[in-house]
């Protein structure tokens, strides 16, 4: 039980922290930013130059922790406010399907570089070996990585929940989010608030990438895509624009994934996605508006 306890906080922390980054832009410029998830591959692949065999070199590979991991997280604020610089401001005025298409273009480009630069095939790298050491807690073996992962994603909420409430440009993004046009007449900047959620959503990305990278010891052209379906879902049924029910619904997925797999009978367990989603289904069929329901759903104009 402690084992299941804790694999469904540390997957739970991945699904929150991608919900956290698409219930951001969403939260000023109504954008579900489908490009999301290749952002958090580009972040993986930053850390690859050049790759040997099947055994990759880290670019960053001589840095100390504490430098790997703001370089990592700077990379992911610096794509995604180029992103928005670059397309998302030239699509302000257009409806959402317009911007949506637009994210989905520019993920794919985002993922045919990374596949012109590096090819289909996965590469290993060793990121921070150390992290996969067992830890004993309560007579169970838990991995060091879980941990770590559970306890940074508490203390990224706890720091953005802070600055969202205590600083004048976390107002600004929570006026922006309640009412744009309103925000914007009394002397919000609307550039800066939205480079600030972007900056923001980059940065998660960032975490969600060295997170990944740990765990898995790969990188993959699509190892982005889950993450970001099972984020986007999880903003879904947390509220549109909701970040603290986008963060509580990542958690649900998250442990709803890990019991499924280990209650479900083992030739029913490849279904287990099919679960998830139905249970999905059933959440949206009597909450339509999501567990905790943003008040601000007025449209950009």
């Amino acid at each position: 039980m402690l084992q299941i306890f804790f694999d469904s906080l540390s997957l739970g922390s991945l699904y929150a922290l991608g919900a956290l980054g698409i219930a951001l832009i969403f939260g000023v410029m109504r954008l579900v930013n489908f490009a999301h998830g290749d952002v958090i591959a580009f972040c993986v692949f930053a850390l690859l130059w050049p790759s040997t065999g099947a055994i990759a070199i880290v670019f960053a590979g001589n840095l100390p922790w504490y430098v790997l991991i703001p370089f990592v997280l700077a990379l992911g604020a610096v794509l995604s406010v180029l992103c928005e610089l670059v397309v998302f401001r030239r699509f302000r005025n257009a409806n959402p399907a317009t911007m949506m298409i637009a994210s989905f273009a520019l993920g794919f480009v985002i993922r045919y570089f990374l596949l012109m630069l590096f090819t289909s095939r996965p590469k290993s790298i060793l990121l921070l070996p150390a992290l996969s050491e067992p830890v004993e807690i309560l007579g169970g073996r838990i991995p060091l990585l879980q941990i770590i992962t559970i306890g940074i994603t508490l203390i990224i909420l706890a720091g953005l929940s802070i600055a969202l409430r205590r600083t004048r440009f976390g107002l600004e993004m929570r006026a922006a989010a309640e009412n744009f046009t309103m925000a914007r007449m009394l002397g919000v900047r609307a550039n800066r608030v939205i480079m600030g959620a972007f900056a923001l959503s980059g940065a998660l990305a960032g975490a969600i990438a060295l997170i990944l990278t740990s765990q898995t010891g790969t990188a993959d052209i699509q190892m982005g895509a889950p993450i970001m379906l099972m984020a986007f879902i999880a903003t879904v049924i947390g509220g549109l624009g909701s970040l603290p029910g986008a963060v509580l619904a990542g958690f649900l997925l998250g442990a709803a994934s890990v019991i499924l797999q280990v209650f479900l009978p083992i030739e029913a367990r490849p279904f287990r996605d099919a679960f998830v989603y139905g249970a999905v289904i059933l959440v949206l069929l009597f909450l339509p508006r999501g567990l905790m329901p943003a008040s601000g759903t007025q449209e950009r104009v």
